[in-house]
């Protein structure tokens, strides 16, 4: 009994040692890898990779590396200036006459896939993830064994349907038709672009009628859903757009809407907030390293206070004096812009400056295979609703916000009242100052920082603010959504000047037809 035992113990190794000898890395492999015609090379490389093991993949990457060497019939792994068999890892001597290998651009793509696929198999979900994304285009069928396997194993859902589609797009090319058949109506699942450039390719040299009809259904599928795709884009490009639109004008919407005061100088306010910004950027990377991920919530209060800060000043020196003068008042704020802009290129040079976002910012959110939302648009969509609700709330709800709508809407009342307006005045222009540094923060972390800043958003703010109706923060919300998310769709279906110039047109029409705007503004001054 114990002789029968450890005869089939001793089988059972046998056959281990052989299964393992029949998948690991052999000279005669290693050697094929490494020389000869490149087409032998990557026949041999997509063999090796189909049952591949630690050796095969440490040499891959020895190759990729140029740290191979050729000498006769044996290919010698390079470490510094001693040479290891690929095989064993054992030292061998590096003959005189070895000779390095010769990898072209063909070679080393064939590499990079080979290495990407080979990690379809690691233990690390984030390496499995991105040997997947590497390979989401690929059709090779040799990399097909090594995909199965892959998907054998493969425990999470998600990649589980990722390596599928891989499957499936390489199956399309499969001589037989049934599988071709297969492939074509699992893909019509799928939304990824390269699925359509498959298909299309597929289509042209299909000569079965029924795989290529399915191949044709599975087309129209993917087109949908990438019109589909294309259109949640488009939407959420405006969203971002009307949100951006939104932080600039709400501070206009204050001091132009409700003060009455045209100030060509917001742009350059909301510049100040992000060259303050840039600063504390720079404070946190020179003193607080280890928080720099933090520097966007202490560039708030900051950015706000600098702009705050500025309107005051800018409010008690020269617009005090302007109230009732329009006219002046544009001449005077342009005046300023130009000295701000002037001041910044000083200070800081006429360059673009770069901020960069914290990590918590960086990447995105992926819905759809062609639909990835940027965490830092998304992130200010939200805070643009968030700053609207903190100033509704300050106009509705608070002291200050009572004072600032009995100032605007009957001055000798208000002062009659015991109301300081001069002090509600200032105020309130600092109020909008601030927030239009809080839109200067938020811009900072979708583009580039420079004195030009705020004269791109400038006209656009205006006509937020008047389209919505002077004075209405309701009508300031549907005015900045309302035109980002149309000049979106404009610009993919006119080009981004057309779009513009319709947008504009559209604009002078409908204040032709209601000059109050979307919201008319309620009280005796308005009656008046």
């Amino acid at each position: 009994m114990p002789s029968r035992i450890f005869y089939r113990w001793f089988v059972c190794l046998l056959l281990w040692c052989a299964a393992v000898q029949a998948h690991a890395l052999t000279p005669e492999a290693a050697r094929a890898m490494a020389a000869g015609d490149t087409d032998e090379r990557i026949a041999a490389l997509q063999r090796a990779t189909a049952t591949p093991d630690d050796a095969t993949l440490a040499f891959i990457r020895a190759m990729a590396d140029d740290a191979v060497k050729v000498a006769g019939d044996r290919a010698i792994v390079m470490q510094g200036d001693q040479g290891t068999d690929p095989v064993t890892g054992a030292p061998v001597p590096v003959p005189d006459d070895a000779e390095d290998i010769v990898n072209n651009n063909r070679m080393r793509g064939e590499f990079d896939a080979a290495l990407a696929a080979l990690q379809l198999l690691s233990p690390d979900a984030a390496q499995r993830r991105a040997a997947i994304e590497a390979l989401k285009e690929d059709t090779d069928e040799a990399r097909l064994p090594l995909i199965e396997k892959a998907l054998a194993q493969e425990k999470d859902t998600r990649l589980q349907a990722q390596l599928e589609a891989i499957r499936a797009r390489i199956l399309l090319a499969s001589p037989s038709a049934e599988r071709r058949l297969e492939a074509a109506q699992y893909l019509a699942h799928s939304g990824n672009p390269a699925t359509r450039t498959v298909l299309l390719e597929q289509l042209r040299q299909e000569a079965d009628p029924k795989v290529k009809a399915a191949m044709q259904s599975a087309l129209t599928a993917v087109e949908g859903r990438l019109q589909w795709g294309e259109k949640l884009a488009a939407l959420f490009s405006g969203l971002s757009l009307g949100s951006i639109l939104l932080l600039v004008a709400l501070g206009l919407a204050i001091t132009y809407g409700l003060m009455g005061v045209i100030n060509m100088a917001h742009g350059e306010l909301m510049m100040v907030g992000a060259y303050a910004t840039y600063v504390v950027q720079g404070l946190f990377q020179k003193y607080l390293p280890g928080a720099f991920d933090w520097y966007l919530v202490a560039a708030l209060p900051v950015a706000f206070g600098a702009s705050a800060l500025m309107g005051a000043v800018l409010e008690r020196s020269v617009i005090r004096f302007l109230y009732g003068r329009p006219l002046e008042t544009l001449l005077a704020t342009w005046g300023i812009s130009l000295v701000l802009q002037q001041l910044v290129r000083s200070v800081f040079g006429a360059q673009n400056v770069g901020v960069e976002n914290p990590a918590w910012m960086s990447g995105g959110v992926q819905l759809m295979d062609n639909l990835q939302l940027p965490w830092n648009r998304v992130l200010i969509v939200v805070f643009a609703f968030a700053v609207l609700a903190g100033v509704a709330f300050l106009i509705s709800q608070t002291r200050l916000g009572l004072f600032v709508r009995g100032v605007t809407q009957n001055r000798p009342m208000a002062a009659c009242m015991g109301v300081n307006t001069a002090r509600i005045d200032t105020y309130a222009f600092a109020l909008g100052s601030g927030i239009a540094g809080l839109a200067g923060c938020a811009l900072s972390q979708v583009g580039n920082v420079g004195p030009d800043l705020g004269q791109g958003y400038i006209v656009d703010a205006f006509m937020v603010v008047v389209l919505g109706g002077v004075g209405q923060l309701a009508g300031t919300v549907y005015a900045a959504l309302g035109l980002g998310v149309l000049n979106k769709f404009l610009e993919g279906w006119m080009g981004a000047v057309l779009a513009k110039i319709a947008v504009l047109v559209l604009i002078i029409v409908f204040i032709q037809k209601r000059p109050q705007g979307i919201f008319a503004m309620k009280g005796r001054s308005a009656e008046a």
